[in-house]
């Protein structure tokens, strides 16, 4: 009786320790692209990088973009990489690249994440190519590859020529799912100081008037324009939306002397400024 005692304490114990092993989820790796869908994969001789968005595509105007390096002959993503990107135009006469940001680690170890905003689509003759140039232990690596830009079917992105001479480009940011209500809404301005390099711009302000061209061109109550409120950062500030549906959102573009560069002010003459973004929902 003693040795069946002792041998059904031991099962116990085994079971119990089993249980207790089998429930330890800090052995379960975390999956740190949890929520985001993949765009495609780059390769080189070394590694494998994967690019993710929240939607698994791109699209004409702006983009959040993550992405991870995983080592071809271990199979482990790297975790201390100084990684730079650079998305490159391929067109009939000439390249040009467009704005984006640095490509950083946040709160994750494996994943890097930046913005880049595509100012013209794809098509049958002109394509992106964009290239991550990463340096692991002081080795430099490149990858290359073709990506998949097609073009928006509203106007959530422009180019303009300011008043001053200088070339920009806005985009819209925010509201990602619009609801009518009073959203948050945000947008990113770059001036153009080469055909590689945008720089963000610092101090303007952006004023909207949102419209339903469908309803009478009516407006809405409590918009407020948009400011920065850090260097380089997006503009920020409130976009009412009283119903769902089609909703032009005219644009004025004012430089830190409060000049209008772009934009004209909706009037019973004019139902729409020459710069606005759209959205439908």
């Amino acid at each position: 009786m003693k040795i069946l005692k002792y041998t059904v304490l031991l099962l116990l114990a085994i079971i119990s320790f089993s249980c207790s092993s089998d429930d330890d989820s800090s052995s379960i790796p975390i999956d740190e692209t949890s929520g985001l869908h993949k765009i495609q994969e780059m390769t080189n001789d070394t590694h494998v990088i994967e690019l993710f968005s929240s939607t698994g595509s791109l699209v004409q105007g702006y983009n959040r973009i993550s992405l991870r390096i995983k080592d071809k002959k271990t199979n482990n993503y790297i975790t201390d990489a100084k990684i730079e990107w650079i998305p490159l135009m391929h067109m009939a006469m000439m390249q040009h690249s467009c704005p984006r940001s640095q490509v950083e680690k946040k709160d994750k170890k494996t994943v890097y994440e930046g913005d880049i905003i595509f100012q013209m689509a794809q098509n049958e003759t002109e394509y992106w190519e964009l290239t991550i140039a990463y340096k692991i232990n002081n080795v430099s690596y490149t990858a290359t590859d073709k990506i998949s830009v097609p073009a928006s079917t509203k106007r959530t992105v422009s180019s303009f020529m300011g008043s001053d001479g200088n070339n920009y480009v806005i985009a819209y940011i925010a509201p990602f799912s619009p609801k009518v209500a009073l959203n948050d809404m945000a947008v990113g301005i770059y001036k153009m100081k080469d055909m590689m390099t945008f720089e963000a711009v610092n101090n303007f302000k952006i004023k909207i008037d949102p419209r339903m061209p469908s309803m009478g061109n009516h407006g809405s109550p409590n918009n407020t324009d948009l400011l920065q409120s850090e260097t380089n950062g997006f503009y920020k500030g409130k976009l009412s939306l009283t119903m769902t549906g089609y909703w032009r959102i005219n644009l004025q573009v004012l430089n830190t002397d409060n000049e209008v560069l772009k934009g004209e002010p909706v009037t019973a003459d004019n139902s729409s400024s020459s710069l606005y973004f759209e959205i439908e929902f």
